[in-house]
């Protein structure tokens, strides 16, 4: 795979990781666990065992249960948005490091991340505000989108 297309899928991955910052690791577990994605010797090996599959799975569904309480602070808080820029970079580094382009695909990581979170936010934003205030369905079109863009992403690795 060439070094740009992985560095889309790195930025990519981060995108996800601003919209849900669990969603983005989990998409790679099991990217990891189906065998779409090769980290086989690598850092990031144990990204791909079932324990830690099942353990971010859980954590991303309990991510997208909070999201929707209305005490949850939002994503451009400090340390949710340390968060996502977290896992944006592991995301997009375990990308990168099944191509061998581990830094590169971190630092896509980190950028994707930036751009989900920000522009994740005024699109929400904007959005309930059409809705006259409705956020759930706001809510559920960006769980969606995160956990469809996550598989897809993850897909296409495994075509390419």
């Amino acid at each position: 795979m060439t070094h740009a297309l992985v560095l889309l899928l790195a930025l990519l991955i981060g995108v996800v990781a601003g919209l849900r910052a669990l969603t983005a690791p989990a998409a790679v577990a099991w990217a990891t666990l189906l065998r779409w994605i090769n980290l086989n010797g690598t850092w990031a090996s144990w990204v791909g065992h079932p324990v830690t599959v099942t353990i971010l799975t859980i954590l991303a569904v309990i991510e997208l249960a909070a999201d929707k309480h209305p005490k949850t602070p939002a994503r451009t808080t400090a340390p949710s948005f340390t968060a996502r820029i977290i896992s944006g970079a592991f995301a997009g580094a375990a990308i990168g490091t099944a191509w061998g382009y581990t830094w590169s695909g971190l630092g896509a990581g980190i950028v994707g991340a930036v751009l989900g979170t920000v522009g994740g936010y005024q699109a929400r934003t904007r959005l309930v505000a059409a809705r006259d205030g409705h956020d759930l369905a706001v809510a559920l079109l960006e769980d969606a989108v995160a956990i469809l863009g996550g598989f897809a992403i993850a897909a296409v690795t495994a075509i390419l």
